[in-house]
C-alpha cells in the first residue's frame, strides 16, 4: 500500500491530503531547527542523568511511607540539574499541573500576603485555587489577596501598571508562560527574564514563580536560568514524555521547594515521605524521551498554524513566528468549527477513535468545554489532544502528539471533518 493510500484508508480524502502536503513541504527548514533544539536538550538531559549516576537500582519500587527511596531522590536531583534549580519536588502524589501550582502557592504564601499576576488572569482551573471564584480551601479563604495586571493590547507587559501594583504585601508573582484559554502570545524565556528582572528591581525579595506547563524543552533555556525562583509543571505534559502516568514537579530555590513539600505532605515531613510505587522507571525514561516528544508536538503545532492560517482563520501563534510552547490556538468564530475540529482529533486517536466528543460542564470551568483525546494516559496533553470552551471567540487549543506523524494525522483529520461539514473549502 502506498503512503497516500494509507492515509485514505484512515479517512483522509485526496483534496485534504494534497493541501496538507503542500503546507508541509515549505516547513522543512523550521522542522530542522526544531530537531537541533531537541538534540541540544537531549544532551542536557543525558548529562544530568550521568552526573547523578542514574542506575537501574533507582527503578525499584517503594511503598508505604517511602523512606529512603533512592530512585525518587535521584530523580529529583536530575530535574534540578536539568532545569538549573537548587532543589526539586517530583512526585506521583501531585495529581495535575493545577495541583502542583496549588502546592507551590499555598506552601509559599501566608495570611496577609498578596499574590500578583502581571500577565493577566491565569488559566481557568486556578480561579478557585486563588479565590477569583469562591471555593472552599482557596487562597482567598486563608487570607491571601490577589491582584492582576493585564497585558497591554499589543501583548507586551504593562510595566508601569506592574510597578503600581507591587506593594508591601506582595509576596509572590505568578507568571503563566503559556496562553491558557486566551489568544495572547505565549511568553518566551527571555521575555520572562525581562519581567522577573523588572519585578525584582521594584521589590527584590518577591518570589517569582513560573507556570511552566507546555513550555519545557521548547527552547534551550528554562525560566530558572533567567531569574525565576520556582518553575512548576505536570508530568503528563512535556517532561513526562508520554510515559509518566501521573505526577507533577516543582523546581527552584531550595527554601521555596521545601515549603511546597511541607504543604504536599505535612509540616516536619516534607520530602522525606512519599513512596514512588514503582513509577520511577517511567518517570526517568519519560524525562529522557521528553525533548524528542516535544519536538514532534512542536512540528504538529506549526503544521496546524500554517494549515489554518492559509484557510483564513486567526491563529496564535501565527504560521511564521517563533514558538515558546506546544499549544496552537485556532479561532473559528462558531461552536460548529470548534466541535468539528475536536471530532477530527478524536477520530485520529489510537485509543477511543470511535468516540464522538461533546461539550460538557467540566469542573473548574465557567462554560461548557469540549475535549478530544484518545490518550494512553487520561488527561495527558502531551499526547494528541484538543480542547476549548464553547464561548466566544470560539477558539480551539490543539497540542501534543507523541510523534510528529501522529500530530500530522490529527491535523489532517481535523481538516477533513471541517471540510466534510462545509466549514472550509479547499
Amino acid at each position: 500500500m502506498e503512503m497516500n493510500e494509507m492515509y485514505e484508508s484512515l479517512g483522509i480524502g485526496k483534496p485534504v491530503l494534497e493541501f496538507g502536503l503542500k503546507i508541509e513541504e515549505r516547513l522543512k527548514e523550521r522542522f530542522q531547527a526544531i530537531d537541533e533544539t531537541a538534540e541540544y536538550n537531549q544532551m542536557k538531559v543525558i548529562r544530568a542523568m550521568q552526573q547523578c549516576r542514574v542506575s537501574d537500582i533507582h527503578f525499584a519500587a517503594t511503598t508505604g511511607y517511602g523512606y529512603n527511596d533512592l530512585g525518587r531522590d535521584v530523580l529529583e536531583e536530575v530535574y534540578a540539574k536539568a532545569f538549573c534549580g537548587e532543589d526539586a519536588l517530583v512526585r506521583p502524589q501531585v495529581m495535575s499541573g493545577t495541583h502542583a501550582l496549588h502546592i507551590a502557592l499555598s506552601g509559599n504564601l501566608r495570611p496577609g500576603d498578596e499574590l500578583l499576576s502581571p500577565v493577566g488572569k491565569p488559566y481557568d482551573t486556578l480561579d478557585e485555587v486563588i479565590g477569583i471564584r469562591d471555593a472552599a480551601g482557596s487562597l482567598k479563604e486563608y487570607g491571601v489577596t490577589y491582584r492582576q495586571v493585564d497585558l497591554l493590547p499589543d501583548g507586551s507587559f504593562d510595566f508601569e501598571g506592574i510597578r503600581a501594583a507591587i506593594n508591601d504585601r506582595t509576596k509572590l508573582v505568578t507568571i503563566q508562560r503559556s496562553k491558557g484559554y486566551a489568544t495572547r502570545p505565549t511568553l518566551s524565556v527571555d521575555q520572562i527574564g525581562e519581567l522577573i528582572a523588572f519585578v525584582k528591581s521594584v521589590k527584590p525579595e518577591v518570589i517569582c514563580m513560573v507556570d511552566n506547563c507546555y513550555g519545557e524543552f521548547v527552547e534551550r533555556k528554562e525560566p530558572l536560568e533567567v531569574g525565576a525562583d520556582m518553575i512548576v509543571g505536570s508530568l503528563i505534559k512535556n517532561p513526562g514524555g508520554g510515559l509518566a502516568p501521573i505526577g507533577g514537579y516543582i523546581v527552584g530555590r531550595k527554601d521555596c521547594v521545601e515549603r511546597a513539600a511541607y504543604r504536599l505532605s505535612a509540616p516536619g515531613l516534607g520530602k522525606e515521605v512519599g513512596a514512588s510505587l514503582g513509577l520511577n522507571q517511567s518517570f526517568f525514561q519519560g524525562f529522557f524521551l521528553s525533548p524528542t516528544v516535544v519536538a514532534g508536538a512542536l512540528k504538529g503545532a506549526i503544521f496546524a498554524a500554517n494549515i489554518y492560517e492559509a484557510l483564513g482563520f486567526d491563529v496564535v501563534p501565527n504560521g511564521s513566528e517563533s514558538r515558546h510552547d506546544i499549544i496552537q490556538a485556532v479561532t473559528f468564530g462558531t461552536p460548529e468549527g470548534v466541535i468539528a475540529f475536536c471530532k477530527g482529533i478524536q477520530a485520529a486517536a489510537p485509543v477511543d477513535s470511535f468516540v464522538t466528543p461533546e461539550p460538557w460542564d467540566m469542573p473548574g470551568y465557567d462554560a461548557p468545554v469540549i475535549m478530544a483525546a484518545g490518550a494512553f494516559v487520561q488527561g495527558s496533553s502531551i499526547e494528541l489532544s484538543a480542547d476549548g470552551p464553547i464561548k466566544p471567540p470560539y477558539a480551539v487549543y490543539f497540542q501534543g502528539g507523541l510523534t510528529w506523524y501522529h500530530a500530522k494525522l490529527g491535523i489532517l483529520m481535523s481538516l477533513q471533518k471541517l471540510w466534510e461539514a462545509g466549514i472550509v473549502s479547499l
